[in-house]
């Protein structure tokens, strides 16, 4: 039976990570179902360029990945279908990630809102004990913005904010580097192996032990 993770894109900026996300997955030969918020779209548009239309998702959605979807294991399901498969607890799902997450969407699973398919898929992935992974993209943060953060974590959610680590190349990052670092994150946290980051292994850049113990 095919179980796959769900990714939620909400209305934050940073398009590039579920890109990223979603490609580590489908190279891991995992299955993908994704949903894009209507806030997201708009964002998408703004960042990328790219339109994600339901009637031709397949064809956008491979554009803003750059990729060929052809024998991808890939669904789309459109953000107003509350009675898509991801709305209900009976849906043989592995996890869900909500990347970016907007402090709206970040609220709106905290209270159990389900304005949309993303925020039921992610409070049916909560109630069901499945791995949850929320990943906030915003700065700074508000009083009320930490406590629906403290919510989904004593939800059982892993909150994992957008913060990329320099140690694995140093000042001389780049762009896409610093967003594999997170997307990695967020594969170590579904427990998804994959190669988009170098990790620490105790040493400084010239090879010398570090005197700390650790970055």
């Amino acid at each position: 039976m095919r179980s796959p993770w769900i990714i939620g894109v909400s209305g934050a900026s940073g398009t590039p990570y579920p890109r990223a996300v979603i490609g580590a997955l489908l190279d891991a030969g995992e299955a993908v179902d994704l949903v894009i918020s209507r806030a997201a779209r708009l964002t998408l548009l703004d960042e990328t360029g790219a339109s994600v239309r339901d009637a031709h998702w397949k064809d956008d959605v491979a554009a803003w990945l750059g990729r060929d979807l052809g024998d991808a294991d890939l669904a789309y399901w459109p953000a107003g279908d509350l009675a898509a498969g991801p709305s209900s607890g009976s849906y043989p799902a592995k996890g869900m990630v909500v990347v970016p997450a907007s402090t709206a969407a970040c609220a709106g699973i905290a209270i159990g809102l389900s304005k949309d398919l993303l925020q039921r898929a992610a409070e049916v992935t909560l109630k069901e004990r499945r791995r949850t992974v929320i990943v906030p993209r915003e700065t700074p943060v508000t009083r009320s913005h930490l406590e629906h953060l403290i919510a989904l974590h004593d939800a059982g959610a892993v909150v994992l904010p957008a913060s990329p680590g320099f140690y694995g190349s140093g000042a001389g990052a780049t762009a896409q580097q610093l967003i594999d670092f997170v997307a990695g994150k967020v594969l170590d946290a579904l427990a998804v192996p994959h190669e988009l980051f170098t990790r620490w292994r105790g040493e400084l850049g010239g090879g010398q032990r570090s005197p700390l113990g650790g970055p």
